[in-house]
């Protein structure tokens, strides 16, 4: 089968596993230890490389828009645009490419090594549906860790910028608030939040469906492994970019 027929049929093979797994969210019994077991896994993986990769993600941001800002002589909106650009776009992506790299990953291996023991069919045999039983408590996981390890990413990454932009650049605490306040709404923090449920719900899907997928041993899983955070990377920003699109066109921004 050429490249582009394998492609279109993998791509097919993949919305019906989403559809399978959309289906089976309402289902009991409810995987409740499965759930906080992984949902526990995911946040010792990804906390601390979210905080640690959000602070230069600050800093560099505040670094670039205050001499941006400088040039065209605004540098009283510094605050309103480092913070809306790790608020907004920022916080979601490095907390998406954590568990995609993290948690994404793992969740991958665990179910490719489960698939080439033959503990997936062992499963389908006995009447269990492994979609249900163990891909629905990883995606519920992914999901709820993202959205709490988005508001951790951004507090840190706003903590950063401004400390960077008051001790570094000289910039003013009073202004650097002043004019996020200014700028700034509601809707600009929800969008985050909503961008992190989507993302992490796509990185689990990502690793759940290859992780499932896996064949040709061990060296299948790490295969697998590989492709899934390519994938999931592919994906994120693509649906980024569509999400970015709707927001501005339905949210009226402030100061416009």
């Amino acid at each position: 089968m050429s490249a582009p027929l394998t492609a279109v049929r993998r791509s097919g093979d993949f919305f019906g596993f989403c559809l399978d797994t959309l289906r089976a969210l309402p289902r009991r019994p409810v995987q409740l230890r499965e759930f906080v077991q992984q949902a526990w896994f995911i946040s010792s993986v990804s906390i601390l490389p979210a905080a640690l990769v959000a602070i230069p993600f600050g800093a560099v941001i505040a670094l670039q828009l205050g001499s941006l800002v400088r040039q065209l002589g605004a540098q009283s909106f510094t605050g309103a645009a480092s913070v809306l650009a790790v608020v907004r776009e920022a916080g979601p992506i490095v907390t998406a490419l954590v568990i995609a790299g993290a948690g994404g990953s793992a969740i991958c291996a665990d179910l490719g090594s489960r698939k080439i023991r033959e503990e997936l069919d062992a499963m389908r045999v006995l009447g269990i549906d492994p979609i249900h039983r163990l891909v629905v408590p990883r995606v519920l996981a992914a999901m709820l860790v993202a959205v709490l390890l988005n508001g951790l990413v951004s507090v840190v990454g706003v903590t950063g910028g401004y400390l960077f932009n008051v001790v570094m650049q000289g910039g003013t605490p009073g202004a650097y608030l002043a004019s996020f306040q200014a700028l700034g709404q509601l809707p600009d923090l929800l969008v985050g939040e909503v961008k992190a449920l989507l993302f992490g719900a796509t990185a689990a899907l990502v690793a759940s469906y290859q992780g499932m997928n896996a064949r040709g041993g061990p060296k299948g899983v790490g295969d697998a492994v590989n492709q899934s955070v390519v994938f999931t990377f592919m994906l994120l920003f693509a649906l980024n970019f569509l999400v970015t699109a709707v927001y501005f066109q339905v949210v009226p921004q402030k100061g416009s």
